[in-house]
């Protein structure tokens, strides 16, 4: 059927152009004012062997092109719903503009004839290459659009505005964001990339030992989250196929979504920052929840190991913060009394410095 479709659309074009070449030799075609009964046989002549040379190419290229249509409509099928319609949004708003613009092409002669056409078809590709490019910001703008005030109406659904929080590889591999979401700290929607699977997925099939253990790690951290715990996870399908670098992609994604980055990655936290995209750095919150310790309390440790420092021991609290014992070597493997003398806080964590309380009575 459609082979018969193509040879007829041959068939026409081919008619026409003979049409035209009749024309242009003596001056007349099929739409000047003498009618068809007064042309010449070689007007007929000139139109039939036109469609025949038009039926012939047809028919010599109907197989090459019925499997350019069938490859593009196969490759149609296969996209994602999201890049059908940002394709045909961008191809419409080329043709749009090709049509304001052909008032200013009128009267050409010639070749020139062909002028509107390769714009409407040079516009309309255009169109559609960049709405394919930018689909992640026309669904954004979109959505906001549809629902300009959706952050300032919290009463009218019972619930308020619910953040994207967007999970990095890191962090799911941590496992932490688990325990977190199951005591209902993290609201909105948990937002899992495709790409971060994929990373993932890449880091479970390597052939190192630890980092497939990894891998299949975060993978089970992921499905207890979506199967165990009640909180909303989504999974973007989309991608930035120009961004190759997974932490660039996922600033671009907060950029877009208007959510949060959640990691414990510390260079990705500074990317963020510099920005402006928020984030929520697992180890901050985890430094954050310590118990705090002040200068001059005293606490009961057990002394496991040297320190860096002639004569110090280190101890460490349930936690994992360290304590560096002064004078504290003689006592490694025993539990003691210490008195807090300084507290430091950095990016890594919390180090408290103290000295035995048994040297302190003896002071």
């Amino acid at each position: 059927m459609i082979k018969r479709i193509i040879q007829f659309m041959g068939l026409l074009i081919g008619g026409l152009l003979g049409n035209e070449w009749y024309g242009s030799i003596n001056g007349l075609g099929m739409w000047s004012e003498s009618g068809l009964m007064q042309r010449s046989g070689s007007y007929y002549l000139y139109v039939g062997a036109g469609a025949m040379i038009g039926i012939i190419v047809a028919t010599l290229f109907a197989g090459t092109i019925i499997r350019l249509l069938e490859r593009g409509s196969e490759k149609a099928a296969a996209m994602p719903m999201q890049d059908l319609l940002a394709g045909a949004g961008g191809m419409l708003m080329g043709l749009l503009l090709a049509v304001l613009l052909y008032p200013a092409v009128p009267g050409l002669k010639g070749i020139g004839q062909a002028v509107p056409a390769v714009m409407a078809l040079g516009f309309g590709y255009i169109g559609m290459r960049i709405g394919l490019r930018k689909k992640e910001e026309l669904a954004a703008g979109l959505s906001m659009l549809l629902e300009p005030r959706k952050a300032e109406r919290p009463n009218e659904t019972g619930k308020g505005f619910e953040e994207h929080k967007i999970l990095d590889t890191s962090v799911i591999i941590d496992g932490r964001i688990a325990d977190i979401c199951k005591t209902g700290f993290i609201e909105g929607t948990l937002v899992i990339p495709e790409f971060v699977l994929e990373e993932l997925q890449h880091i479970a099939d390597s052939s190192d030992l630890l980092k497939r253990n990894r891998g299949r790690r975060g993978l089970d951290i992921l499905n207890k989250i979506q199967k165990e715990l009640d909180v909303k996870v989504l999974i973007y399908e989309g991608d930035f196929e120009e961004i190759g670098e997974v932490d660039s992609k996922l600033v671009k994604l907060a950029k877009v979504l208007g959510g949060k980055v959640v990691t414990n990655d510390f260079n990705l936290n500074k990317v963020c920052e510099l920005q402006g995209v928020s984030v929520l750095n697992i180890n901050d919150l985890a430094n954050a929840v310590k118990p705090v310790v002040l200068p001059g309390e005293e606490i009961i440790v057990q002394v496991i190991k040297d320190g860096k420092e002639h004569g110090q021991g280190v101890a460490y609290l349930d936690d994992g913060t360290m304590i560096v014992v002064e004078g504290g070597r003689d006592y490694i493997g025993t539990t003691m009394e210490v008195l807090v003398t300084s507290v430091l806080q950095t990016s890594a964590g919390r180090m408290i410095f103290a000295k035995p309380k048994l040297l302190e009575k003896a002071l």
